[in-house]
């Protein structure tokens, strides 16, 4: 996709959602002793999150997998929605934008996966992280520089928000945080 094109399409971005483990993490599911599971989150692409929404850009999450942590990290961004245990995104997405007003294609989708291939069929701007399946970099109008993890998405939240004018609002937000 050329920057024109990802700009035009990025204008009608209404709601930013994330696909969770490969995306905003790096993949790794990290099990003790008690069979309890950890993931790593970049707090830089939480704070691109947090920025988005403060320019009134929400953002949400669509995960196949069902975690605690994943509920604990969306209520600290105040995510808009946090979607888990949904193993086909697509009718997943569809759900999603309904329950906030919008159709799928009001949507920007990141996913890193073949499972993720459907709902970025349906969005109106798809993206991955650089160490996305082939399948899915083939796919994407955008592909991050960065892998899931390491500020794959905060690139791709930073990337819409100048394309619909909100970069300066957000730096604005910062510095008077």
């Amino acid at each position: 996709m050329t920057p024109a094109a990802f700009n035009k399409a990025a204008k009608k971005v209404k709601l930013l959602v994330f696909d969770v483990d490969g995306v905003l993490t790096d993949g790794g599911l990290y099990y003790g002793p008690d069979g309890e599971a950890f993931k790593r989150f970049n707090v830089k692409d939480g704070h691109g999150l947090v920025m988005a929404r403060l320019t009134g850009l929400p953002a949400a999450v669509l995960t196949a997998r069902t975690s605690s942590m994943v509920a604990v990290r969306g209520a600290e961004l105040k995510l808009a929605a946090v979607l888990q245990g949904q193993k086909y995104k697509a009718p997943g997405l569809q759900a999603l934008s309904a329950s906030l007003g919008l159709v799928p294609a009001d949507c920007a989708y990141m996913g890193d996966d073949t499972n993720d291939l459907p709902p970025m069929e349906l969005c109106g701007l798809s993206a991955c992280p650089a160490d996305a399946a082939a399948e899915v970099r083939a796919e994407a109008d955008f592909v991050s520089k960065h892998n899931g993890g390491h500020g794959a998405a905060r690139e791709f939240v930073e990337r819409v928000l100048k394309a619909q004018g909100r970069w300066q609002q957000a730096l604005d937000a910062m510095r008077n945080a």
